[in-house]
């Protein structure tokens, strides 16, 4: 697995299994901040609530980032290209949430990436998020064509934030379409994390902020109640 963080692990905290991970401001320049801690569902979902995600494969201990900047997406700054326009209208695509939450789980782990080898959705993984799913923390948006699952995403929901983690797509513009719909099904003062920065997600409308101002947003939003549904919208209400 190639990363794109390229951490120098100088001057990075190494902890153990059950320490507390370190605030995101001892990152080092790629976003480390530690090594160490463990892949468990409550680990996890302190973790994000911090603004930290793992990145390791099986063979290594895991390893928590926050980088600087950020890559976030504002729900109603999601650009809808005229082409993926007329395809919503033709109605190529139907969708669903959290009704195959493991099957969009190892597509999104099995489905080859440009300059990765291997996967950090690796199976001890899967079964945490699996079990956030269970507990409500974390969704699936489904993409079906045909009665088959063509594309989706996971998210994981912390009140009116939501860590856009990881899509998949089978169908060209499948995974597009799963963005769409979750921007679409959010409300205008949620945020989407996207945490690393690429001409693709800005080319989707996201933008880079500093990682001291999406600490703040997520500290507020963290705290903001919100009950997550799927939600039936135009296309025509978001700028190509």
């Amino acid at each position: 697995m190639t990363s794109p963080f390229k951490a120098s692990f100088m001057a990075v905290h190494v902890i153990g299994p059950d320490a507390p991970l370190p605030p995101v401001d001892h990152a080092d320049e790629s976003g480390l901040v530690a090594i160490g801690g463990n892949l468990g569902a409550p680990y996890l979902l302190k973790a994000y609530r911090k603004g930290l995600f793992p990145w390791n494969n099986e063979e290594f201990p895991p390893c928590w980032y926050s980088p600087n900047p950020r890559m976030v997406l504002n729900p109603r700054d999601f650009k809808l290209s005229h082409s993926m326009k007329s395809l919503l209208r033709k109605n190529t695509f139907t969708f669903q949430h959290n009704q195959s939450f493991r099957q969009v789980l190892q597509a999104c782990a099995s489905t080859p990436r440009h300059g990765q080898t291997g996967t950090w959705l690796h199976q001890e993984l899967q079964n945490s998020l699996f079990q956030l799913h269970l507990q409500g923390h974390a969704h699936s948006v489904e993409v079906w064509s045909n009665q088959k699952l063509v594309g989706g995403l996971y998210t994981i929901q912390i009140g009116k934030m939501f860590f856009g983690e990881s899509m998949f797509s089978l169908m060209p513009n499948a995974s597009k379409a799963a963005l769409f719909m979750l921007c679409a099904s959010l409300p205008d003062d949620a945020l989407i994390d996207c945490q690393q920065e690429t001409e693709h997600l800005r080319s989707l409308g996201a933008h880079p902020i500093d990682r001291s101002a999406f600490i703040q947003q997520l500290y507020h939003l963290r705290k903001q109640p919100y009950t997550f549904q799927l939600k039936e919208q135009s296309a025509d209400q978001f700028n190509a």
